[in-house]
């Protein structure tokens, strides 16, 4: 039969020619399957042959009869194949053929099936936040700066009993551990509610026992309990600094007394004014608030004002009322001041103190991501030391002509009252100046207590009230104009603070004036009434006869140093007539 050519015939031709090259190549593929379980086959045999050849020779067999003998067994005989190079390739083709297997199940199988079966619904990624970030680096560096402030409380006790007399020494240690502790319970009812909580101008109102609080401090991305630990830091600072000028006379439940009134009342209250969310001075200088006419607010970065002053000034109040220590004579009657027991651990807590307030004022940025801000803050408190301990030792030595080691500690210290408040807005040359001129300070206000006859042994009046004031003002004096809040990501400099000496006018001044004032007078006048009403009790002071025979053993049963005799020096002997008595006093 004849094929005619015509349009169909090349695809005929074409199929016929695929038909017969798709059989060409089944058969190849089907010899070579044919040969390859022949040569199986005859590794099984070889492998059977060698097996009853090892019988043969007197090989033992590995034993099967156990679980660990058959797996012995296979290793054996997988090792003895693996010898075989044809072994060997088969292998490889095995694991080559199973891993395509893998990739074509992951790749095409799986999707398939998922997408007629349907796809799981998944949840939304979460939204990261910068606060999820900064907040425990800045909850974190709260914690250390509080660990810092409540470090200070050993350079505290130490400043105390040493520029205290041997006599007074048990009562200055107790008293400091047990105002810690009473501060600690009393800022946790009701302290911190009254001073960082919401209410108005003059009080905060919530947080009571610490009881329906956020999970952070307002803005500052700070968690809350970590900032109720910095503040308890500061709060019991100010309550330490109240009981310097009071030392050697004060009983010891006018002290419970009056430290209670001071940390979970004065201090709180007159802390919201400032510091509060909405306290009055803080505020002041806006339109509907505390004297709108001002334009500014009152500044106090880290507490020249709110710790200082206050404590500082309720010291002198307590000083008044308490009198001086028997057989204390001033200057213009001829004596002079009681001689400290232990220069040496005075000095030490002095430098305790310095170094705790390197969490006080750089801890107060509450944000370590103020890089700068922090950096400049900690170099300010630095400088403002230095040359505060300088000023007092050369401002001293005409006095004296002697280089006076406590009027340098409490010079450094003069300093360090005095950057405070202004830390965060000046430079590093005016920091210098602000704590030079804060050591000539503190030795013109001992001078000038010892004038009027009022018995501050450990010079807490001077450092931290006279002081306190002078740093609040210098703010309007040398703030520099270039920087303006810290924040919780980074500094805001929108609104920066300028003072008077850098172009800024009287503005600043003015309103730090008016707040230093209100703070001063306000802590004043509350001291008074505490101290009076303390008074009243017959608490406040120890009776003449417990302080003829040392406020330590009548009061605590026991003396600093029992194992020293304890001799009354010439240089601090004075004597004190009573009802025909002759009684001598000393260092005792």
């Amino acid at each position: 039969m004849k094929v005619s050519k015509g349009r169909f015939s090349g695809r005929s031709s074409r199929r016929c020619g695929s038909a017969s090259n798709f059989g060409l190549v089944s058969s190849k593929i089907l010899k070579r399957s044919i040969a390859n379980c022949a040569g199986l086959l005859t590794k099984v045999r070889s492998v059977a042959t060698n097996s009853q050849q090892n019988v043969n020779s007197g090989l033992e067999p590995l034993p099967t009869h156990t679980r660990s003998g058959r797996r012995l067994d296979n290793w054996r005989r997988l090792g003895q194949r693996l010898q075989d190079p044809e072994w060997r390739r088969y292998g490889y083709l095995l694991l080559f053929s199973k891993f395509v297997a893998i990739v074509v199940l992951a790749l095409v199988a799986i999707p398939i099936v998922a997408h007629i079966v349907g796809s799981p619904v998944l949840a939304a990624d979460p939204v990261i936040k910068a606060n999820d970030i900064v907040n425990p680096i800045n909850t974190l560096w709260t914690l250390l700066a509080a660990f810092l402030v409540f470090g200070m409380q050993a350079g505290f006790t130490m400043l105390e009993a040493g520029f205290s007399r041997s006599r007074e020494t048990v009562n200055v240690l107790m008293e400091c551990i047990v105002d810690t502790c009473l501060c600690g319970i009393l800022f946790y009812a009701i302290g911190f509610a009254f001073m960082f909580s919401t209410g108005n101008g003059f009080i905060g109102g919530n947080w009571f026992f610490l009881q329906g609080a956020p999970a952070t401090y307002g803005s500052t991305g700070v968690a809350f309990l970590a900032y109720w630990l910095f503040q308890f830091a500061f709060a019991d600072t100010c309550s330490t600094i109240t009981s310097g000028a009071m030392l050697g006379r004060t009983g010891f439940v006018g002290d419970l007394l009056y430290s209670t009134g001071v940390s979970g009342f004065i201090y709180p209250i007159i802390g919201h004014w400032v510091w509060g969310p909405d306290g009055f001075l803080v505020s002041m200088g806006s339109e509907n608030n505390f004297l709108p006419f001002v334009g500014t607010g009152f500044r106090d970065f880290a507490g020249s004002a709110v710790i200082h002053t206050v404590g500082g000034i309720i010291a002198l109040a307590g000083a008044i009322v308490l009198g001086p220590r028997l057989g204390r004579v001033f200057k213009r009657d001829g004596g002079g001041p009681m001689l400290p027991h232990d220069l040496t651990i005075a000095a030490i807590g002095g430098l305790i103190l310095w170094f705790g307030w390197y969490g006080f004022n750089p801890g107060s940025t509450l944000s370590a991501m103020d890089f700068q801000g922090t950096a400049r803050v900690a170099a300010n408190t630095t400088l403002a030391a230095c040359a505060g301990g300088l000023s007092a030792m050369f401002v001293g030595f005409p006095k004296t002509k002697k280089w006076d080691l406590s009027y340098t500690v409490n010079g450094f210290l003069a300093g360090l009252v005095s950057i405070t408040c202004p830390c965060y807005w000046v430079n590093p040359t005016g920091s210098i100046l602000i704590g030079a001129i804060g050591g000539a300070i503190v030795v013109w206000g001992i001078d000038l207590l010892e004038w009027l006859r009022i018995d501050d042994p450990i010079g807490a009046v001077p450092v931290h009230g006279f002081c306190g004031i002078w740093g609040t003002l210098a703010l309007g004096f040398f703030a520099t104009g270039e920087f303006g809040a810290t924040g919780p990501f980074a500094p805001d400099n929108s609104a920066p603070v300028q003072g008077l000496l850098y172009g800024g006018g009287m503005q600043v001044l003015t309103a730090q004036f008016i707040g230093s004032a209100i703070v001063t007078l306000s802590a004043f006048s509350l001291g008074m009434a505490l101290m009076a009403a303390v008074n009243l009790t017959g608490t406040l002071r120890v009776s003449q006869e417990g302080e003829l025979e040392g406020i330590d053993v009548h009061e605590h049963g026991i003396p600093a140093y029992p194992e020293y005799v304890i001799q009354p020096t010439a240089a601090a002997q004075s004597s004190y007539e009573s009802e025909g008595t002759k009684r001598k006093f000393g260092t005792e």
